[in-house]
């Protein structure tokens, strides 16, 4: 794939221009968002997303245009995963909900920086030596199994070394002071708690990254489609937080769908891996077309109908937990009109169904 420099050059000043509208339009005054004003703005982040992906398959065909929609939905749909993070940072720091808007776009602005650099590193390892797809995989298919077997006691945020140094280090101030990351007391500089959060959030990331970037090179080896995929997928993440907030809780089969993309993927790593095969212990040092490698239209075809599948079913086990909930309830509720009138039961929990 060749990319001349201006569609580079346009790329990222269309990616500048996104921030300075969201520092300069939404985070300069400090709100809490509405329902309304996150959906129009997440729809136009998707829609300006899908305009580039439609450039992608005019100026360098079909192939790579696909490659870019795999990419993006798949770290979309990994970013879903990571407002999990988001919302317990959020909840144990107590961020004002007016202020968690300055907090994910900074976070966001330090993942897209971070994320850079390793897009960068790993395509020139991955250039390099073949053998990697074999580790990503591996590590794939083990995050994967991970994610399987997340349970409720994994669900509450740590702090991790960088954020407990910073509490040593630099004298902390007890409440927010505002917006402000930084305030000057008793002669003193302070951080607040704004500080840390936005360093929690960043820092998680990297954990993130950790699984988005392999899996991501499981989809393509295109730097800039690579780099555009991500890119856009955390741009909107901030939107998408407000936006599904209270819809997290009816995800309940979200982890599976996504241990399963990361399945996928890994086992595609490693099927290429074969293909590209170089280490000495397998198969001899030769390629090894054992399996055939899967196209990018499967992989697109399995990555959407793996969210479909897993979203509808969540939806549906949340609307009938919700039933059975307003049943119990009504249920109670007819029981205690027993005994009112000479100890005789005005209803029953028959007269409920009938």
């Amino acid at each position: 794939m060749d990319v001349p420099l201006w569609a580079w050059l346009a790329t990222v000043g269309l990616i500048v221009a996104m921030l300075v509208v969201d520092f300069m339009g939404h985070v300069r005054k400090a709100h809490a968002p509405s329902l309304k004003e996150a959906g129009l703005w997440s729809a136009g982040y998707v829609l300006i997303a899908l305009v580039f992906g439609g450039f992608v398959l005019l100026e360098w065909g079909s192939d790579y245009g696909l490659q870019y929609f795999s990419g993006y939905i798949t770290e979309k749909s990994l970013s879903v995963d990571n407002l999990f993070v988001f919302v317990l940072i959020m909840a144990s720091f107590r961020v004002p909900r007016k202020y968690q808007q300055k907090v994910l776009l900074i976070g966001i602005v330090i993942a897209l920086v971070l994320r850079t650099l390793f897009i960068v590193l790993g395509a020139a390892i991955v250039n390099e030596f073949a053998w990697v797809f074999y580790i990503f995989g591996a590590f794939l298919i083990y995050t994967a199994i991970t994610q399987v077997r997340k349970s409720e006691e994994d669900e509450e945020f740590k702090e991790n070394a960088a954020l407990r140094l910073v509490r040593r280090v630099f004298p902390t101030t007890e409440g927010y002071v505002d917006d402000k990351m930084f305030t000057r007391s008793s002669g003193r500089m302070h951080v607040t708690p704004m500080f840390i959060v936005i360093l929690a959030i960043g820092s998680a990331d990297i954990l993130f990254a950790v699984d988005s970037i392999p899996a991501i090179f499981g989809l393509t080896q295109e730097v800039f489609l690579i780099f555009a995929a991500n890119a856009f997928s955390l741009l909107g993440l901030r939107q998408l937080y407000f936006l599904i907030d209270g819809l997290l809780d009816r995800l309940v089969y979200l982890n599976y769908g996504l241990a399963a993309i990361l399945a996928f993927i890994g086992a595609k790593l490693v099927i290429h891996a074969l293909h590209e095969n170089e280490v000495p212990f397998i198969n001899g040092g030769q390629e090894w077309h054992v399996i055939p490698e899967v196209n990018t239209y499967v992989s697109l075809i399995v990555i959407v109908g793996i969210l479909t599948v897993t979203t509808v079913t969540s939806l549906l086990a949340g609307r009938r937990s919700a039933t059975a909930v307003e049943v119990t309830a009504a249920a109670e509720e007819a029981s205690t009109a027993v005994g009112e009138d000479d100890g005789e039961p005005r209803s029953s929990l028959g007269d409920l169904y009938r």
